[in-house]
């Protein structure tokens, strides 16, 4: 399924300290063709490296990975 980025939302853990080897994480909101909205932590370094932007249209692969553009698998 193919969904619009609405908006990406650094993830506030307070004072708490991140366990060794934790991956940064952001919230990111997203919108299928239904108007729905949910929301998934994803690993802050795939969008950097994918160069997934809000607004941009992304996907879950096979593996939950977050890609960029349309899945042309449906």
């Amino acid at each position: 399924m193919t969904y619009k980025l609405k908006k990406i939302l650094e993830a506030d853990y307070g004072c708490e300290e991140r366990p060794a080897g934790y991956v940064p994480q952001v919230l990111v909101i997203l919108q299928d063709e239904a108007g729905n909205q949910i929301e998934r932590e994803v690993p802050d370094a795939d969008l950097y490296k994918r160069d997934i932007n809000e607004g941009d249209l992304v996907y879950f692969d096979e593996a939950g990975q977050i890609q960029k553009g349309a899945n042309e698998k449906h």
